[in-house]
């Protein structure tokens, strides 16, 4: 049981010495340190370090009470002469070192030489980013692998009311926002088309330029996009904020594995949504077109869609959908690794979320840009 922290001044002798009794610890200081501060300085005087301190009968001394004696003690106060036990001498030595301590200040860089540190810590920056996305990546193909055996083995351990419950989150309540931005923007590409090729007099092809547009590219896109917005930041804010309350960490002392227990889920539920999401955006984009075709060019619904299956096929529809478990993987995996890399604090938190939803988006673009040079190296 720990006993207040207590002192005494003694002043038989050449010098009057302060004796400290009891626990100077973080827990039992109470008002001592102040006291203690006013009875040094009332009994040092003009002849500063004429006190003599004993803290030889102090049960329990920790760093909180060493640093209080010692911001109590006189400005040049030698603590090799306060009377202590070897441990206590050794602790205030400690303490006393890192009080007085001078702080080394560095001068920024300026002008070339700042430019290049700049540049330095960034391009360092990229390959911890690059080395951390590998290991996440490592990570999360071992746990596919090991639930694809459970699949088989031990269904009860893949954890299926997550994933529906994460699949609802992620693909039937974003079916609103998706077709509604697919529908203005297969009206705006019909409304492009109708207004340039009727210069050309050839206003009837709108129909395959709405098909092909929609079909092979801005169906997965604009699904794709949204998702970014929706999901990847979802995801990251949700697993960081389980970072900062330290719930991650406590499910690894438990030997639950986060990626297993949360990232799986989240990458499972979105790979079984998009098929979906985008089947949606192709039906709301070819309806957007085909309402804009039939105003403007006055070419019924009848027209617009047997024009569509006779020249624009389905080989352009398998083609966006092909698309589709790579942006799905690409957007689930930005959105929990960044999420996974919180800190401690709110600000880390937002900036991870912003660059889940900046990478995912850059790498969106990038992808679809890689698949439009291969299916043309296919003639596909």
């Amino acid at each position: 049981m720990e006993t207040t922290a207590e002192f005494s001044v003694r002043t038989a002798g050449e010098r009057p010495t302060v004796a400290l009794t009891g626990d100077w610890t973080a827990n039992s200081l109470g008002d001592a340190p102040a006291r203690l501060a006013q009875a040094l300085g009332s009994q040092s005087g003009n002849a500063r370090g004429q006190v003599g301190v004993d803290i030889r009968k102090v049960r329990r001394l920790d760093t909180a009470g060493a640093y209080a004696l010692i911001r109590a003690l006189p400005e040049h106060f030698d603590l090799k002469t306060v009377q202590s036990r070897p441990e206590s001498a050794r602790l205030l030595e400690l303490v006393g070192a890192a009080v007085h301590v001078e702080p080394v200040s560095t001068a920024p860089p300026r002008g070339f030489h700042e430019m290049t540190v700049r540049i330095g810590k960034g391009v360092m920056n990229i390959g911890y980013e690059w080395l951390d996305t590998l290991a996440f990546l490592g990570h999360l193909l071992v746990v596919v692998a090991r639930s694809a055996v459970y699949l088989f083995t031990n269904p009860k351990r893949i954890r299926w009311a997550a994933i529906f419950s994460l699949a609802e989150r992620a693909g039937l309540d974003a079916i609103p926002i998706v077709a509604v931005t697919s529908f203005f923007i297969g009206a705006v590409v019909g409304l492009l088309g109708a207004n340039m090729l009727s210069q050309f007099g050839a206003q009837v092809f709108a129909v395959e330029l709405i098909g092909i547009a929609v079909l092979r590219e801005f169906n997965i896109i604009i699904t794709a996009v949204l998702l970014a917005g929706r999901s990847a930041s979802s995801f990251a804010a949700e697993l960081g904020s389980m970072k900062m309350n330290q719930e991650i960490d406590a499910m690894q002392v438990m030997g639950v594995d986060p990626f297993e227990a949360l990232v799986l889920p989240r990458f499972v539920a979105l790979l079984a949504t998009i098929p979906l999401l985008t089947f949606v955006a192709t039906l709301s984009g070819l309806l957007g077109g085909m309402v804009v075709v039939w105003s403007v060019l006055d070419l019924g619904p009848t027209f617009f869609l047997q024009r569509i299956v006779d020249n624009v096929g389905a080989v352009h529809f398998w083609v966006g959908m092909s698309k589709g478990p790579v942006m799905a993987a690409v957007i689930a995996g930005i959105g929990c690794r960044q999420g996974l890399e919180v800190g401690g604090d709110v600000e880390s938190l937002g900036r991870r979320v912003t660059a889940a939803v900046v990478h995912a988006i850059f790498a969106i673009i990038m992808i679809d840009a890689a698949f439009a040079l291969l299916f043309m190296k296919l003639n596909i």
